[in-house]
């Protein structure tokens, strides 16, 4: 007799289970050798070169970029909300304008509003949000206010040496004068990047999915997705590659990526706002040195630390003097006295590390050992100004001047 065998059928269900079971094998075997995964760019600068997001350098530079965080640059412009803005919008929120105008700082649907009055009868006039918040804090704030896609500067700011609410910089005083546009050379020194559209008789529209908040790492080193991708893709390679190193640029080009924001209007960079990128210098963009540096007398200290510098003793007997000789810009250095003074003993410093000076021993102590507080003191600026409501007073902003040099 002839037994016949039946050879066992597999499931349809299970036959399903072992191919998707090979598949994703095959997959995460494919990912773990190949997890390069390319940075595709949302902003792209004008000269095509796509941003990657400062985000990007926290994986291989982690400390610098926490650092950076908490520096003046990068907190130069944020959403305004709670926690960027600066001053009180509970009490002492008030600033009056003149007989007939008063504006309250105050909270409003999770934003914050600068509600304007009609005086005496105290009518509300208008309400606008407090959109962005521009500056640090360290000297005072302005805010901008979205209108749709055109940026406007509010009437009132704030101003830290008296803690109180003022006329925004550039506003007449005394004049109620809403919707200031705000044009890009304005937002180049406060953003990375804004995409400027400009239409007949409009200078303040823009495209709000292309800012970028700050002065951040691709500020000063420059459009980074190509560098980012690279080291993606070839993660044991030490070398950065497509990215600017600050230490190979030349002195001119470290000075330049300063005085684009710190030259006042000494130095021209290009037709376009945003078109100077660190890197460049002045012989292959639009603009030219102006000749007029010599003349101390008519450098302001606010925005024009560059021509300061370039006329102080200290810089014309250095071949290689910057900005960055003194300062760090991944770190807050505010009030750092022993780092700038050793800055100066490198150079001034005996053997021994110490420098000689003709102020008594008494004298120094008493202001802290601090050679910057006598040789760069804090002068009024010419052009930076708020207007005191309780004394009807121009009062000029006290900055720090980059002219080093000895002083009364």
């Amino acid at each position: 007799m002839i037994h016949l065998t039946r050879k066992r059928s597999i499931p349809i269900f299970s036959l399903i289970l072992i191919i998707f079971g090979f598949l994703t094998f095959k997959y995460y075997k494919s990912y773990s050798t190949n997890e390069y995964q390319p940075i595709i760019p949302e902003i792209v600068h004008n000269n095509g070169k796509g941003f990657a997001g400062s985000e990007t350098c926290a994986s291989c530079h982690p400390e610098i970029f926490r650092s950076h965080l908490e520096t003046t640059h990068f907190k130069t412009s944020r959403p305004a909300d709670s926690t960027t803005v600066k001053g009180n919008i509970t009490i002492d929120n008030d600033f009056i304008l003149n007989d007939e105008i008063r504006f309250s700082m105050v909270s409003k649907e999770k934003s914050i509003h600068q509600n304007t009055f009609l005086r005496p009868i105290d009518s509300l006039i208008e309400s606008k949000s407090l959109d962005i918040a521009i500056g640090s804090g360290t000297k005072g704030q302005s805010y901008f206010n979205w209108q749709e896609n055109q940026l406007y500067q509010l009437q009132v700011s704030y101003f830290e040496a008296d803690g109180s609410w003022v006329n925004s910089p550039g506003y007449p005083n005394g004049v109620y004068a809403p919707n200031r546009p705000v044009r890009a050379r304005c937002l180049e020194c406060h953003f990375t990047y804004a995409e400027n559209k400009v239409t007949f008789n409009k200078y303040n529209i823009y495209d709000k999915s292309n800012l970028i908040f700050g002065i951040d790492c691709e500020r000063c080193h420059g459009p980074s997705i190509d560098h980012v991708n690279y080291h993606k893709k070839n993660p044991n390679e030490n070398t950065g590659r497509d990215i600017l190193s600050l230490s190979n640029a030349t002195q001119r080009q470290n000075l330049y990526m300063c005085a684009l924001c710190h030259s006042g209007t000494e130095l021209e960079f290009g037709k376009n706002p945003f078109e100077f990128v660190t890197g460049d210098t002045l012989t292959n963009n639009t603009g030219k040195e102006n000749q007029s540096l010599a003349i101390q007398d008519s450098l302001d200290v606010h925005g024009n630390q560059y021509g300061l510098l370039l006329s102080s003793p200290c810089f014309k007997r250095s071949t290689a003097m910057s900005c960055t000789t003194c300062h760090n810009p991944h770190k807050n250095q505010r009030n750092d006295i022993e780092w700038f003074k050793s800055k100066c003993i490198q150079c001034h410093g005996n053997a021994n590390n110490i420098i000689e000076c003709s102020v008594s021993m008494e004298k120094r102590n008493s202001g802290g050992n601090n050679c910057v507080s006598c040789h760069m003191p804090l002068i009024p600026s010419k052009t930076m100004s708020v207007f005191n409501q309780e004394d009807s007073l121009v009062v000029p902003v006290y900055i720090r001047t980059h002219l080093i040099g000895i002083y009364d």
